[in-house]
């Protein structure tokens, strides 16, 4: 039949709230919408600093228990030479 345009739709909700509201509300009805606005876009902004500082402090931890692994497989492999020098040696006593 008939669609709605978005400059339909605008013209529809003005007349709506200054029909609901009057003229002088509608001011300090926006100004409220404005507001919470602000307060939801600042506490976004908060969030994602948050995220960003915890994940800073979580990479040098991970950094670290990475250099501890690679250590930890460095003392490994060691330990296995040693292990399977004194195998050969103990084999060559027999």
């Amino acid at each position: 039949m008939f669609a709605l345009q978005p400059s339909d739709i605008a013209i529809i909700i003005i007349v709506a709230l200054v029909l609901f509201f009057g003229t002088s509300k509608i001011p300090e009805l926006f100004r409220s919408m404005g507001k919470a606005v602000g307060e939801f876009k600042k506490g976004r902004l908060e969030a994602e600093l948050e995220m960003q500082q915890m994940q800073q402090q979580n990479q040098p931890q991970v950094q670290n228990q990475a250099d501890k692994a690679a250590e930890l497989e460095r003392q490994i492999q060691e330990l296995q030479k040693q292990l399977e020098q004194l195998k050969s040696q103990k084999q060559q006593q027999q």
